[in-house]
């Protein structure tokens, strides 16, 4: 958590804020890894199908609150923090350094969970780490779920780079607020979700594990059933453009435009129809 007192009383405020929108009947705990350790937020009734989520770089597993309820119904979720990032897992020792270390920091994770394999669902920067996942571990990825990823067909367009450099330079809650609202277009946010956004900015973050984006060749091997679901309106990349190369390289691959939506209106902003249609999806494979 921040050093400052007061930054840190006003991030686990907006983070309990969130994490209250969550269905009744769920439940937080830590996991242990070689790499730290894990929060976790579970939901859905036992016995049933695993699901687990990933938010995207920067947010926190909070932000799944818009889908837990509805993919909750038929599955039992797994939505966790990623180390280093805002949140409530605490890095380790042993740093995260490559696409390897985060897999295996996944295999950990399964392991602590008590999974042999699960359905696995990221958004953004979390889908460019389920897929690498995915490609590296295919037994213990059921299902895949790539909710508007960055990094994993194509880069960012420079606009939004340029937009976001100010935010990473020198975070704070007002670029934050600033980013989002362009990201969005303005569009109508929950205030607890736009709260926590913003004071993720005061959270002391690890630098983030990057790479190349996975070869033809390395996608053309992709084992596991994917849906890949793009966001209508996103400005970190050009939609068309991801949809074409992931439909030239993935050989079992379905793609969904979720009408309306941006990069950073997901996942808190899910409409219904792509809920069920994410819902659909996991359940052809059981």
């Amino acid at each position: 958590m921040p050093e400052d007192t007061a930054l840190s009383t006003a991030f686990s405020a907006a983070y309990d804020a969130v994490l209250a929108k969550w269905p009744a009947g769920t439940s937080s705990f830590d996991v242990p890894t070689p790499f730290g350790t894990t929060h976790v937020h579970r939901y859905g009734p036992d016995g049933a199908p695993p699901l687990l989520l990933l938010p995207g770089g920067g947010a926190t597993s909070t932000g799944w609150y818009g889908v837990a309820a509805e993919l909750g119904r038929t599955h039992r979720l797994y939505a966790a923090d990623l180390i280093g990032d805002p949140g409530r897992s605490v890095p380790g020792d042993r740093p995260l350094r490559t696409a390897d270390d985060l897999s295996a920091w996944l295999d950990a994770l399964y392991d602590g969970l008590g999974l042999t394999s699960a359905a696995l669902c990221g958004h953004s920067y979390g889908a460019w780490i389920a897929l690498h996942h995915a490609l590296r571990a295919p037994d213990r990825v059921g299902r895949l779920v790539l909710l508007d990823p960055t990094n994993a067909f194509t880069g960012f367009t420079p606009r939004y780079l340029l937009r976001a450099l100010p935010m990473l330079l020198r975070p704070a809650p007002a670029r934050n607020r600033a980013f989002l609202a362009w990201e969005t277009r303005g569009a109508p946010l929950d205030p607890a979700w736009r709260e926590l956004d913003a004071r993720t900015a005061d959270f002391p973050t690890v630098r983030p594990v990057t790479g190349p984006r996975p070869r033809p060749e390395e996608l053309r091997r992709l084992a596991p059933p994917t849906l890949l679901l793009l966001a209508e309106h996103s400005r970190a990349h050009d939609v068309r453009r991801v949809a074409a190369r992931a439909r030239a390289a993935v050989p079992r691959l379905e793609t969904v435009t979720v009408p309306g939506a941006t990069h950073h209106t997901l996942p808190p902003a899910t409409p219904p129809d792509t809920l069920r249609r994410i819902a659909e999806f996991l359940a052809a494979g059981r």
